[in-house]
């Protein structure tokens, strides 16, 4: 693989893994009080566990829709937001961190594999999608719902960082 191949593929990892312009999850998530997982303050559109939830509900259906040929679409909003402030348990917060960590793993994974092409066509789109403009997608879209939790917990008074 070319150098500078090599080396779009592993910035695009660390895009994912989060850390250089913006907080990872795993800072974003640390440490957090689980009193205040379903808190909304006055004014903000969603708590902790939405945004979290949504992140992963949104991310697994970028990465499965990047590698899946039979991917069905999810209906939007109602697959993308869970349907309670709250999770029904803390462990149910557990398992969603942990899955959207193992998806951002996964899409790392892919865009790391130099027998993925970031540039065809996914063979399955409706609009010329590409592994390329899916993994941006999933950055973008992950670091700008991060960066809503960093201030919801700002706003908490839940926030060291």
């Amino acid at each position: 693989m070319p150098a500078r191949e090599s080396e779009l593929r592993n910035q695009l990892a660390a895009l994912l893994r989060g850390g250089n312009a913006h907080v990872g999850l795993a800072a974003a998530v640390k440490d957090l009080p689980v009193a205040l997982y379903g808190a909304k303050p006055e004014g903000s559109p969603h708590s902790a566990w939405e945004l979290v939830e949504h992140m992963r509900l949104a991310l697994h259906d970028l990465l499965d829709f990047s590698t899946n040929p039979n991917y069905e679409e999810p209906n939007w909003p109602d697959d993308y937001w869970p349907s309670t402030s709250a999770p029904p348990s803390e462990a149910a917060w557990r398992s969603s961190v942990r899955a959207l960590k193992r998806d951002l793993k996964e899409f790392e994974a892919l865009v790391i594999d130099p027998k993925s092409n970031l540039y065809a066509e996914i063979p399955w789109a409706k609009n010329r999608q590409t592994l390329l403009r899916e993994v941006l997608l999933a950055a973008d879209h992950t670091s700008y719902h991060l960066g809503e939790l960093v201030l919801l917990r700002r706003t908490l008074g839940a926030w060291k960082g």
